[in-house]
Parts: C-alpha cells; sequence; structure tokens
C-alpha cells in the first residue's frame, strides 16, 4: 500500500539523513499535500532575527540570495510571520503586497504572485526557522490548503530544528549526566534530553575552553574540570566538545556533555593540575611559577605522576595523558601567571 502524503511528511521530518537531506526530503514530500510551485526553508538564527537557507524546490541563485538578506527578514518581522501563527497569504494583508520590498524587488519580478508562510516552531515553542510556499498564479490559497500546512508544521519543524541533530550527537558520550548546546557569541542553551549544570553559567571557563577547542577546528575533545574549585572538593568530571558538523548552523557551535570521571589512575587533583601543565608543554619551572609552589615540589608530584602512569619520560607521560583523557586546562588564574606554549 502507497504511503499518504502526510506519512510520507512525518517519514521524512524522522528521517536520520544529514539536516539538508531531511530538510530536502520535507519538501518533496510537502509538495504532494500543499502543491506549490516554489518553496524556501529557512532557520532562524537565534542570535538575530535574521535566516539562512535550508532547502529550496525551483527558485534561483538571485532569489536565494534575496531571501537571506536584511530585507526579507525585516518583512517577515513586519508582516508577523515570525510568530506561532496559521500560515499567512499576501491577500490577508491589509495593504497591497506589492507595498513589501521583498515582493516589489524579488518575487514580483520573479513571476511570483501568491504564497504561504508561515513560522515553524516546536512543539515546546522553539522558534526553528521559517516557511515559504510561493504560486505563479495570483488566485488565493484555498482554505484547505492552508489548513493542511498549520496540521504540519510542527511536524516540518521537528525534521528541521539543528538541535535534534545536536541531542542525538550527545547520546554517544556514556553516563552523560548533564549538557548545553554551545552558540556562536559564546553562550549556551539548553540541550534537550539532559539536564542543565553550573558549569555552563555565564562566564564559565567550561564554555570559553569548550568554545576555543571549536575555534580551533576540533570535531571532538575530553577534558577533565573539578568540582567544586581549584582543589576538586567534590571529585572531577569529564568534559566532552562535540562541534556540529551540520551546515547551516544556525549559530550553533557543537554540545559539551558532562559525564563522571573515571579511572584517573590514582592521581590526586594537585598531580593532575601538574599534569595538565606538563601536557601543554611547559617546564618545571613554568608549572613551579604557575601553581607558585618550588621546582623541588613539581618535581616530587613528576616523580609520582610517571610512577602511576608507567611512564619512564615527561613526553610518554603527556601522552598517556591526552590518550587516556587525563588531561585538565589550566586555569585562567595560571594562564595569567605564565605564557603557556601553543599546543598545535
Amino acid at each position: 500500500m502507497a504511503e499518504t502524503p502526510s506519512l510520507q511528511l512525518a517519514n521524512a521530518a524522522s528521517s536520520t539523513s544529514s539536516l539538508a537531506e531531511r530538510a530536502q526530503e520535507m519538501l518533496e514530500a510537502l509538495r504532494h499535500l500543499v502543491p506549490f510551485d516554489a518553496a524556501w526553508l529557512a532557520l532562524a538564527d537565534p542570535m538575530s532575527s535574521s535566516y539562512s537557507s535550508l532547502a529550496s524546490r525551483d527558485l534561483d541563485e538571485g532569489v536565494l540570495r534575496y531571501f537571506s538578506g536584511p530585507k526579507m527578514a525585516h518583512d517577515i518581522e513586519l508582516t508577523h510571520t515570525n510568530r506561532a501563527r496559521p500560515p499567512l497569504s499576501p491577500s490577508d494583508l491589509p495593504y497591497p503586497a506589492s507595498e513589501l520590498r521583498t515582493w516589489a524587488e524579488c518575487l514580483i519580478p520573479a513571476g511570483f504572485h501568491e504564497a504561504l508562510a508561515v513560522a515553524l516552531f516546536t512543539r515546546e515553542q522553539h522558534h526553528v526557522g521559517f516557511l515559504a510556499l510561493l504560486s505563479d498564479s495570483a488566485e488565493p490559497p484555498p482554505l484547505g490548503m492552508r489548513r493542511r500546512l498549520h496540521r504540519v508544521t510542527s511536524v516540518l519543524a521537528r525534521g528541521a530544528d539543528p538541535m535534534r541533530s545536536l541531542a542525538t550527537t550527545a547520546r554517544v558520550v556514556k553516563g552523560a549526566t548533564a549538557g548545553a548546546v554551545l552558540c556562536s557569541d559564546r553562550g549556551t542553551r539548553p540541550l534537550p534530553g539532559l539536564h542543565s549544570d553550573t558549569l555552563f553559567a555565564d562566564g564559565s571557563p567550561v564554555v570559553a575552553i569548550a568554545c576555543s577547542c571549536i575555534d580551533d577546528g576540533q570535531i571532538f575533545a575530553s577534558f577533565l574540570w573539578p568540582r567544586g574549585g581549584r582543589y576538586a572538593p567534590d571529585g572531577h568530571v569529564r568534559v566532552t566538545i562535540l562541534a556540529n558538523g551540520e551546515q547551516p548552523s544556525a549559530g550553533l557551535l557543537g554540545t559539551v556533555v558532562i559525564s563522571p570521571a573515571t579511572h584517573l589512575r590514582g592521581l590526586t587533583s594537585r598531580e593532575l593540575e601538574v599534569l595538565g601543565l606538563l601536557v601543554d608543554g611547559c617546564s618545571n619551572q613554568q608549572i613551579a611559577q604557575a601553581l607558585v609552589v618550588a621546582p623541588r615540589t613539581v618535581a616530587t608530584h613528576l616523580e609520582h605522576i610517571l610512577a602511576k602512569l608507567e611512564a619512564p619520560t615527561r613526553t610518554l607521560a603527556a601522552v598517556r595523558a591526552e590518550r587516556e583523557g587525563l588531561y585538565t586546562p589550566p586555569s585562567p588564574l595560571y594562564r595569567a601567571r605564565i605564557t603557556l606554549p601553543s599546543r598545535t
């Protein structure tokens, strides 16, 4: 038995394909449910009022560039099609569509005369993006078409939601207890399926380090972090960073996830601090300067570290520390005391 258009759309939205592929599949399925001559599906940038193209059908590059620009974003806001409401047609406006710059400068010259536009919100009322279905005809969209589109907007939003892919990726972290989405403005957003954590608060060094890892082009990174302060009175946790591999990203850099720290080789909090500076290429003198201790104290710590890691040299100890996930990034206080060598 052939699938109905509604079922095709639901399957496309639930697909495990990449975000861009999933979006194209949804437009193809939607065309059989709500016929159109051209379509544009865009992501809303959570950091601004702009939009970035995610998928389109039968639109040339000039129209797509215009749609991703400030004039389109302005008209979306002006007509309130950035709000959770039923699909809007130009025939619903209290003034001619030609008074909108998007229609006067782009759509009418391109041969389009009618449309249905709707903001995409998830069931949790998260604003995902925007959909425009364009028509060559001057006839207003019939009521049945409007109703069908209105019924499936949450399905389209779920399929276009970049958070879904990030949440799926974060599930690879075993024993994850908390997580957040890293944004391009250096802030965080909740990650569906995981609790938040004080380590993700504004100004958190964990967030700053995680963003730096992604800025450096790392797809995956992991490090230890002390709970409750420098001396880790509440132990250590593992921080895992996973970059966002989807394009466009809508201002979402990736995810940062917390999980329990295990198999620490019996290393103390102070030894982990020393080891972190060692991994960063610091000399004994630099480590002593950063920690404000005597060089002989550093030498004693290193002796214990080499024994616990069963490493005959500093170099091998650093290699094993990174390989076993025992790296603890230096705190901002340490960085202020010395110039750290480049890890590139």
